[in-house]
C-alpha cells in the first residue's frame, strides 16, 4: 500500500521513460523551514517532487503514468506537481494515449498556500482537455487518496480502481469530524456507494490494469453483433404465452448472456453520486479481438442509479469510440416513492439522451421482459433484436387491463391485443429480427 513510486512503476510497467520536467524548489509564500523540508524529502525518496510522470508499457499497451510518491511530503500537491501532471496530460493528448494515475496523497501542499490549492484547477483543466480529445483515464486509489487528489484525478477518472483498505475521502484523517466513522473513508465504502468501480488487490492490479488499458484503447466503428439466443424455444402462439416464457425461471438471464458473449469482461459500478443498482450490469468486455461496452438489465425493476450508470457507460463508450451492447430485461422502471425521490424521471431521460446522442453504434437484444419506458430507455432505436423467449410492450398486460378497467380474467386476452410477441415486434418494424441459438 505504501510502495514508493518507483516500486509501483516496476511492478506494473514493462518499460518506462520519464518525462523531462522543470525541477527546483518552489517556495511561493516563504513558509518557514519549507526549503529544508523539501531537501530532506528529496534526499529520503530520491525524487524531486511528489509525482513521477512518463510514458510506459502496461502489457503491450503504451500509456502515460502519473505516479504519486507519498514519501515526498505526504504526496502533497504543489506547483511543481501541477507542472508534471499538466505535462503528462499534454503528452497523452498529443500521442492519444490513456492516462493511468496511481494516487497516494494527503492533498494540497499547505506550505504553498493558495498557490497549491489552485493546482487543482490546472489538473482539472488538463484532464478535461485530454478527455475532450478522447483520452481515456484510469485512476488507482492507493493509501491514502484524500483531498484534491481524490476530488480531481481520483474521482473524475473514467474507470476508478481502489486498493483494499485504502483511505479514500475528500477530508483527510486530521481534519474530518471526530464523530465520523473511519470506515466511511475507505475504498470499500466508496465502492458500496458506487464511486469506485472495482476493488483490486495489489497482487492482481497489474493484470487488471493490463486488461483495462486494452479495453479503453480498442476503438471500432462496427456495431456489436447481437448475442445468440441461449435456449432453443419455439415462438409463442399468443401474447400471453410470450409473457409466460419471458417470466419463466428457466429463461437465461443477463449474466449468462454476457458470459457466453465475451471472452472476458471488466465491470464498472454505480452512478458516481452515491447509489448502485445491482439489477444493472455495466462494463467493457473483450470479444473476437475487440472491445464492446455493455449495459444489461437483470430482470428486476430498474432503479434511478441503474439508468444513470448505463448512461455513464454509453457516454464513455461513445467518447472512446467503442460499440455498445445493451440487454433489455425488466418489468419496468421502479415506481416506488424512493425511486421518485431518487430521480427516476430525470435518470430515464438521461439514458434516452445518452443513447440518442451516441456517436458509437449501439446494439440491443431484448432477452426477457421489455416493460414500458424503463425497458425502452435501454434500447437502440434502429438496431434492436429480440430473443424468442422475450416480449416488448407499451406496458405489462396486468397494468394495461387495470388502466382499461378490465377484470383480471381478461389479462391474457389483453396481452394478445398488445402485439408484444417477438414476431409482432418484427412485423411492426420495432425489432430487426429474432435471434437464434
Amino acid at each position: 500500500m505504501r510502495a514508493s513510486a518507483r516500486e509501483v512503476i516496476a511492478q506494473l510497467a514493462t518499460s518506462f521513460t520519464e518525462l523531462s520536467v522543470v525541477d527546483g524548489v518552489d517556495d511561493p509564500i516563504g513558509w518557514p523551514g519549507y526549503v529544508e523540508a523539501h531537501a530532506v524529502a528529496s534526499e529520503r525518496t530520491g525524487e524531486h517532487e511528489s509525482v513521477v510522470v512518463g510514458e510506459a508499457l502496461v502489457g503491450a499497451t503504451p500509456v502515460v503514468l502519473i505516479v504519486w510518491e507519498f514519501g515526498f511530503l505526504g504526496g502533497s500537491i504543489g506547483r511543481r506537481t501541477g507542472d508534471r501532471v499538466e505535462a503528462a496530460f499534454a503528452r497523452a493528448q498529443s500521442r492519444r494515449l490513456p492516462v493511468v494515475s496511481l494516487i497516494a496523497t494527503g492533498g494540497s501542499r499547505m506550505q504553498h498556500g493558495m498557490r497549491a490549492l489552485s493546482q487543482l484547477q490546472r489538473i482539472a483543466r488538463a484532464s478535461a482537455a485530454a478527455r475532450a480529445d478522447g483520452v481515456a483515464q484510469i485512476s488507482v486509489l492507493r493509501d491514502p487518496t484524500t483531498g484534491g487528489g481524490w476530488a480531481t484525478l481520483g474521482a473524475s477518472a473514467d474507470v476508478v480502481l481502489g486498493l483494499p483498505l485504502a483511505q479514500v475521502g475528500f477530508a483527510g484523517s486530521r481534519v474530518r469530524p471526530a464523530t465520523s466513522p473511519s470506515e466511511a473513508y475507505t475504498a470499500e465504502a466508496h465502492y458500496e456507494w458506487g464511486q469506485v468501480d472495482q476493488l483490486v488487490s495489489p497482487a492482481d492490479l497489474g493484470a487488471v490494469l493490463e486488461r483495462w488499458v486494452r479495453l479503453v484503447t480498442a476503438r471500432s466503428s462496427d456495431p456489436a453483433p447481437p448475442p445468440a439466443a441461449q435456449r432453443a424455444v419455439a415462438l409463442p402462439e399468443t401474447g400471453w404465452e410470450a409473457v409466460q416464457l419471458a417470466r419463466s425461471t428457466r429463461r437465461a438471464r443477463a449474466a449468462e448472456y454476457l458470459d457466453t458473449y465475451f471472452d472476458w469482461r471488466e465491470p464498472i459500478r454505480g452512478d458516481r453520486a452515491g447509489s448502485v443498482d445491482d439489477g444493472v450490469l455495466c462494463g467493457f468486455g473483450w470479444r473476437d479481438g475487440r472491445a464492446v461496452a455493455y449495459a444489461a438489465q437483470c430482470g428486476t425493476a430498474t432503479r434511478p442509479a441503474g439508468f444513470r450508470t448505463a448512461a455513464r457507460l454509453v457516454r464513455l463508450a461513445s467518447r472512446l469510440g467503442i460499440p455498445v451492447l445493451t440487454l433489455v430485461d425488466t418489468p419496468g422502471a421502479a415506481n416506488d416513492a424512493d425511486a421518485e425521490e431518487g430521480g427516476a424521471g430525470p435518470a430515464i431521460a438521461d439514458l434516452f439522451e445518452a443513447i440518442a446522442a451516441a456517436s458509437a453504434p449501439v446494439t440491443t437484444l431484448v432477452i426477457g421482459e421489455g416493460g414500458s419506458g424503463g425497458a425502452l430507455a435501454f434500447a437502440a432505436p434502429d438496431n434492436t433484436w429480440i430473443a424468442p423467449d422475450a416480449y416488448f410492450s407499451v406496458t405489462s398486460p396486468e397494468a394495461a387491463a387495470a388502466i382499461l378497467k378490465r377484470p383480471l380474467a381478461q389479462v391474457p386476452a389483453t396481452a394478445d391485443e398488445l402485439r408484444l410477441r417477438p414476431q409482432d415486434l418484427v412485423a411492426l418494424g420495432l425489432a430487426r429480427g429474432i435471434v437464434k441459438p
